[in-house]
């Protein structure tokens, strides 16, 4: 044990995956949330028309938060650990969020204490502010599962959607890199992104919101566009720290198990 421990390519591929797993898992269940992006940064809503859909705003669920994240690891993961590694950890991690929502589900059905239906809101909150936010909410527990029972489509577009985007991901990267070598980390990162992003983005909202909940299928296909455009625009943003997170392996790793890894990472 102390020498897997002791081996510098262990250590680096236990905090990746934790890392990777923690986000994609935290991503899901954060997700149940819709927000506006425009009240969000105190924009006016856009209210805008596409494909025949008209009041459209750039609504977008809490995952998005996290979303870009796993899709970085994932190409960092690829860089050093080869398709196989990502593999391993997207089944994985598929497996805990199944977990994770029976565990939920159940947890649902647990009968509550008594006085933790109407427990204080934030002890320490001004009298009337508690008040206000419980004339909004009577229920902890009805609260509690409505907000997490949500419809089993979400969940089953949220794995779907997550395996095929991983696995797309994984493809599109190591064409990029047997065309290009080592240069140009930012094509095979960001490209392989926007094209597993797009898969995502569709196949999630698709299967929650048509197959789910019968949603005109133009309305599906302009909340898919947003949520990709959103999702580009993050992968863009953060290719600079794709750069910094490889400059900072490399120099823990040092340029001699760094090249090793890339390599058998690539086969």
């Amino acid at each position: 044990m102390r020498d897997f421990f002791s081996s510098k390519a262990n250590r680096l591929w236990i905090l990746l995956a934790g890392f990777f797993v923690a986000n994609a898992i935290v991503a899901e269940f954060m997700g149940v949330k819709l927000f506006s992006f425009e009240k969000t940064f105190g924009f006016p809503e856009a209210n805008f028309s596409f494909l025949g859909q008209s009041g459209l705003n750039f609504t977008l669920t809490a995952g998005v938060l996290l979303w870009p994240v796993v899709f970085i690891m994932t190409d960092i993961i690829n860089e050093y650990y080869g398709p196989k590694g990502v593999r391993v950890l997207s089944y994985l991690t598929a497996g805990l969020i199944a977990y994770g929502f029976l565990m939920l589900y159940l947890a649902m059905d647990l009968e509550p204490a008594g006085f933790w239906r109407t427990a204080h809101i934030k002890p320490g909150w001004p009298q009337a502010e508690q008040d206000a936010m419980r004339a909004q909410v009577s229920d902890y527990n009805t609260a509690y599962n409505i907000v997490f029972g949500q419809s089993l489509w979400i969940i089953v577009g949220s794995l779907v959607a997550f395996l095929f985007g991983q696995l797309v991901d994984v493809g599109v990267f190591h064409r990029i890199k047997r065309i290009t070598g080592e240069n140009r980390i930012w094509l095979r990162a960001t490209g392989s992104t926007l094209v597993s992003q797009f898969i995502d983005s569709f196949i999630v909202v698709f299967i929650a919101l048509y197959i789910g909940q019968q949603y005109p299928f133009f309305q599906v296909l302009a909340i898919s566009i947003m949520n990709y455009i959103y999702k580009g625009l993050m992968a863009l943003l953060l290719t600079p720290v794709i750069y910094l997170v490889h400059y900072a392996i490399d120099n823990y790793l040092g340029k001699d198990l760094a090249t090793r890894m890339k390599n058998a990472a690539q086969g």
